[in-house]
């Protein structure tokens, strides 16, 4: 599986941004898909998983700003993220894994990453 983010920029505090997440794959429709985040000197960590059918958990420090969808037919992932803030300034990540019979979190072992966009808020 190869994931490619797109839609990364320098935005203004309370401004929004798309990103999205282009896997190139027939069979991510299936997979277990997230959202990570990563700031310079600290881990990277999970924000949002979706599983294949769309349902999506959220990490509270992005709930209610954030919304990750996907469009399996054209196997993209995609993160709304409205009314940014500067501590969202960071390295955003697409990630994906089988199910594996597990549920869908940001806790999960992903085993396919992106190169990473860069969001920076000011």
């Amino acid at each position: 599986v190869q994931l490619v983010e797109s839609g990364g920029g320098s935005v203004q505090a309370g401004e929004s941004l798309t990103l999205s997440c282009a896997a190139y794959t027939s069979s991510s429709a299936r997979h277990h898909m997230a959202w990570f985040r990563q700031v310079p000197g600290e881990e990277r960590g999970g924000i949002a998983a979706i599983d294949s059918t769309g349902y999506t958990q959220y990490v509270d420090s992005v709930k209610g700003r954030f919304t990750s969808s996907r469009d399996n037919a054209e196997n993209t992932l995609y993160l709304q993220m409205n009314n940014l803030k500067p501590e969202d300034t960071a390295m955003y990540y697409c990630a994906a894994d089988p199910p594996r019979g597990q549920a869908c979190t940001v806790s999960l072992t992903f085993g396919y990453w992106g190169q990473g966009t860069q969001v920076t808020v000011s």
